[in-house]
Parts: structure tokens; C-alpha cells; sequence
């Protein structure tokens, strides 16, 4: 059995490692010429983490991985802790560390896993068909691709998608732009085995930590889509919009480069559940694009590698069956994480600015039960976490 998988990112390779794992032989394509992943790190939580132990990556992940020992919430102003605690009931309760991640790292990790050199580099689908035995994929520079299945790992704007649904669908603007990027560990601006969240004014600034003694960080600004921005001037935008936070946020104001600090809008979009159009399936943000708010948007796709691993392990000469089992394994689970994300997303950059304050309050007598409780509700339902 042959498969094609256009995109290589998380979901798109995490598919193809597992799909070889039982034998299937796969092709990866991917559009871009060399690997840029948009974003500094990503928050791999305990579910996918399993999924990178799954695909025999567990050493490599560890490495990668930065230690949280503990969580804690900061009041933006007098920088006052609002309150601190222990990630290890959360560990003990699901089995797995986490690992915030460096994502150029990470995704060097899954191409090297994959076999780098067997990845088509600059190769930009521009149409999926279905047959009756095979589907094809043509690229831009003329060349056609056919196999027992077509995966569409191709992201947000995914085309895969669009011939799956039979036209465009319309993402969400969620609010917020999002700053990020990766400075030294400073113990100014927080523990260096914390994750540290400043909060107020309907706004986050967050670090956490990845290997080789760095931190990810994060600014969330809510405001309107479309703004104008030139590049490489992140400092001072964050410096007018974050002046009066508290001395930790400006040392990382300080401290960040400007010149490799991304800005992204952020966007999702409403769930759907057909993920298939006879030999042709999505996966990744094309099947789920989702806000960052929970951390769960790259471990939901590794989570759907897996799934179509154990799709196919379950079917291994029926694709339809196959497909079919692994949209039904999935759209219910991706979805639901979809909506959680956007209700966190809203309490948090003050969609409706009472239920703001009172996540401010309640962190304020938090002791870690009530977070590590929906941290969890987050990482179990997946096909490693059941």
C-alpha cells in the first residue's frame, strides 16, 4: 500500500513515521524549499508526548524537552505571584512529563525520524483527485503523484480541505495577535524550571522553558485583525503596549531580538466532522485549526498520526474502512479541543470582561487543583490517552 502526504509538518510527518512503522510505503511533500516552521516552540503536553514515545522517538523528545516543575500565575503590575504550584500531580495522574519544545527542533526531529533526504521539497499541490483505484495529486512544476491514499497535511489554508468539503470555509479571527520567540533563561523574569504567566489587562505574557537553557515567551495582544506592522519592530511595539507591566515583562522586553520575534494573527475555525472524500483524508490544522490557548494544536496532530496508524493497522487492505475509522476516531476529540481552546481564549483576552476578573480572583486562591483538572481533561481522550 502507498500513501502521499502533502505537508511536512507535525502532522504530516508524524503520519508518515507511523504509517512506515506497519509497513506502508510513504511519499512526503512538502512546498516550502527548506524548514521554517511559523513559531518559536510549541507546548507538547503529556499526550503528545506519548505520541513521539509511540513513533520510537522518546530519548530524542527528552532531549528536546524543557523541565516544568512548577506553574505559576503573576499579576501584570506589582508582579505578585498570584499563585505557584506543582506539576507533578499532573505527571503522576497521566503518566508523562511534558515538554514545552524548541519547534524548528522538534520538526528537525520528526524530518531526521522520517528520513530528511526522502522528503519532495518545494513541491506545491495545486489539485487532489480521487479514482477508484488510486488518487493523484498534481504540483505546480507539471508533476503528478497516485497512490492508495492522498493525506492532506496542509495546513490552515488547505486546499486538501477544500476538495474534501467541496469548497473554502472561512476561518475565525480570535482576537489577538500573539509575539513570540526564544531568549537565555533569566531568573528576572521567572524560574528557570517554571512556566511563568503574567496576566492582566486582558492580556498574557508567558515564559517557559525548552532545552539548552532557553525560555519560549509569548506576548498576547488583543486587537483588531489587519493591523500594520513592519518587521523587526516587535520592541517597540511591546514597549507601548506592556510599559507599565510589572519589571519581570520588561527585562524580557529588553531582552528578546526583535529581528527573530514572530507576530502572528490568530485564527481558527468552527469544527467539522468529514474529514474523508473517498481515498483522500485531512489531518493536522487542515482537519482542526485551532487557537494556541490550550497548547493542544501540534499534540492533536500527532495524536491523528497515530490514529490513522491504528486505522490502518485495524484495516490494512480496505483504505475506505480505514479512512473511514480514523475520521470517526477523530473529529469528535479534535473538535472538542477546537471549542475548548476558543473558550479559554475568550475568558482570557476578556471577551467578556466579568468573566476576566473572575479568573483573575480565582487565581488568586487557586492551589493548582482546579487548572492541573482541565490541563488533564485536555491530554486524556486521544488514542495513547483513552
Amino acid at each position: 500500500m502507498k500513501a502521499v502526504i502533502i505537508g511536512a509538518g507535525m502532522g504530516g510527518l508524524s503520519a508518515a513515521i507511523a504509517l512506515k512503522q506497519i509497513g506502508v510505503d510513504v511519499e512526503v511533500y512538502e512546498q516550502v524549499t527548506e524548514n521554517k516552521p511559523v513559531g518559536a516552540a510549541i507546548s507538547v503536553w503529556s499526550n503528545g508526548v506519548k505520541c513521539l514515545n509511540h513513533l520510537g522517538l522518546e530519548s530524542e523528545a527528552a532531549a528536546l524537552g524543557g523541565i516544568v516543575n512548577t506553574m505559576s500565575y503573576v499579576d501584570a503590575h506589582s508582579g505578585d505571584t498570584l499563585c505557584r504550584f506543582s506539576m507533578q500531580p499532573l505527571i503522576d495522574e497521566v503518566g508523562q512529563r511534558p515538554y514545552p519544545m524548541a519547534r524548528a527542533e522538534l520538526q528537525l526531529m520528526l524530518m531526521q525520524a522520517y528520513g530528511l533526504d526522502d522528503i519532495h521539497f518545494g513541491k506545491k499541490m495545486v489539485a487532489v483527485s480521487d479514482g477508484p483505484d488510486t488518487a493523484t495529486v498534481e504540483f505546480s512544476d507539471g508533476t503528478t503523484d497516485s497512490a492508495d491514499l492522498v493525506i492532506g497535511a496542509d495546513g490552515a489554508k488547505s486546499l486538501t480541505r477544500e476538495y474534501v468539503l467541496g469548497g473554502p470555509v472561512q476561518r475565525r479571527y480570535a482576537g489577538y495577535v500573539n509575539f513570540n520567540g526564544l531568549v537565555a533563561v533569566d531568573e528576572k523574569i521567572g524560574p528557570a524550571t517554571e512556566w511563568t504567566t503574567y496576566v492582566g489587562d486582558h492580556r498574557r505574557v508567558s515564559v517557559m522553558p525548552v532545552a539548552d537553557d532557553r525560555f519560549y515567551f509569548f506576548f498576547d495582544v488583543p486587537m483588531p485583525e489587519g493591523q500594520p506592522y513592519e518587521r523587526g519592530s516587535a520592541r517597540e511595539v511591546l514597549a507601548a503596549e506592556f510599559g507599565d507591566w510589572a519589571p519581570g515583562v520588561q527585562t524580557l522586553i529588553e531582552t528578546l531580538d526583535p529581528a527573530t520575534t514572530n507576530r502572528v494573527e490568530i485564527l481558527d475555525l468552527d469544527p467539522f466532522h468529514t474529514w474523508v472524500k473517498g481515498r483522500v483524508a485531512v489531518l493536522g490544522d487542515a482537519a482542526h485549526n485551532t487557537t494556541p490557548d490550550i497548547g493542544q494544536g501540534g499534540c492533536s496532530a500527532m495524536e491523528d498520526g497515530v490514529a490513522l496508524q491504528f486505522a490502518f493497522r485495524d484495516h490494512p487492505d480496505d483504505v475506505h474502512s480505514a479512512l473511514a475509522a480514523y475520521e470517526a476516531a477523530r473529529t469528535e476529540r479534535a473538535g472538542d479541543l477546537v471549542l475548548r481552546a476558543r473558550k479559554r481564549c475568550d475568558v482570557t483576552h476578556g471577551k467578556d470582561p466579568e468573566a476576566t476578573q473572575e479568573w483573575y480572583d480565582e487565581l488568586r486562591k487557586e492551589d493548582g487543583t482546579n487548572i492541573i483538572r482541565g490541563i488533564v481533561g485536555n491530554i486524556m481522550g486521544g488514542p495513547l490517552t483513552s
